[in-house]
């Protein structure tokens, strides 16, 4: 039964090899905890539909402590570092500094005595966030009004034409955006 114990560990070894072959770029550890899948900066890059240049940025900045290196330093993305990652670029999108989403990080890694603060983060960036909704929405009024004023002075040859129309003949959504440009 050794002979059978040896083999086992060479049909191990040399299926790691075959699998090495067919995904060069795919990186396989820890055999004894059974063959797991780590992506490179490219290949996770691709699956979150992100530029590879932003991954090693995250690093740089202090914000991917999870994420695991090969003896050659090569950055090794698990599965279970996707979420991570998914929740640093919602926190970039919604506003939050570098500085911040890192402390976010430190405080995730210190445990559940940190949840409220945890909380409170979110909150805060939550109401950043809904003013900047709010800024946008004006701002999209504001295009849609000049978008109905051109294609009223497309229609009329000329930009007097609605630059000459009273409040009354403007419509009625897009008079306190004129009223707003005009300075009134």
């Amino acid at each position: 039964t050794g002979g059978g114990a040896g083999r086992i560990v060479f049909l191990k070894f040399m299926y790691t090899l075959q699998l090495k072959a067919c995904f060069k770029s795919r990186a396989f550890f820890k055999f004894s905890e059974g063959i797991k899948m780590v992506y490179t900066v490219g290949e996770t890059a691709k699956l979150l539909e992100v530029p590879a240049s932003t991954l090693r940025y995250y690093d740089k900045e202090g914000l991917l402590p999870f994420v695991e290196r090969s003896s050659g330093g090569i950055r090794m993305f698990r599965e279970s570092d996707f979420e991570w990652l998914q929740i640093i670029g919602c926190m970039k999108k919604a506003g939050m500094s570098i500085r911040d989403i890192r402390h976010y990080i430190q405080l995730s890694a210190q445990g559940d005595d940190t949840i409220g603060d945890r909380l409170e983060m979110f909150r805060n960036q939550r109401e950043v966030l809904c003013r900047r909704i709010e800024e946008m929405q004006h701002t999209l009024e504001t295009v849609e009004y000049k978008c109905w004023f051109y294609e009223t002075a497309r229609e009329a040859g000329t930009v007097q034409a609605p630059k000459s129309m009273t409040e009354q003949e403007i419509p009625e959504r897009f008079r306190t955006i004129r009223r707003e440009l005009k300075g009134e």
